[in-house]
């Protein structure tokens, strides 16, 4: 099925735009997001297919950004003594609120 880029459709979460611009919208969120996200015809209020959508994607040149990884977000491999050190030197407390931190973090 062909679609107009033009074709005015709703981005749950986002509101209304073009669908070009949902589709790009769309791959800037991560993975995760992006599973979760729908577009939805104005028209007749379907819901386009994943697959519909990542086919539109590849046809206008569109990649998911959120796949990609910068070396600048990789850990550096010194980071576990660091963090070993930390550990050491902290008071009981503060090793408690980064336990807690670390747990919200995880399950986000």
């Amino acid at each position: 099925m062909t679609s107009d880029p033009e074709e005015s459709v709703r981005l749950q979460g986002y509101g209304e735009m073009t669908l070009r611009t949902a589709i790009t919208t769309m791959m800037l969120l991560a993975p995760r997001e992006r599973a979760d996200a729908a577009i939805f015809r104005v028209r007749d209020g379907v819901r386009l297919a994943s697959s519909e959508i990542a086919e539109l994607a590849s046809n206008w040149g569109i990649e998911p950004t959120g796949d990609l990884r910068s070396p600048r977000l990789a850990p550096d491999q010194h980071w576990p003594e660091i963090v070993r050190g930390m550990v050491r030197e902290a008071p009981l407390p503060s090793l408690v609120v980064a336990f807690m931190l670390g747990v919200l973090v995880a399950r986000r």
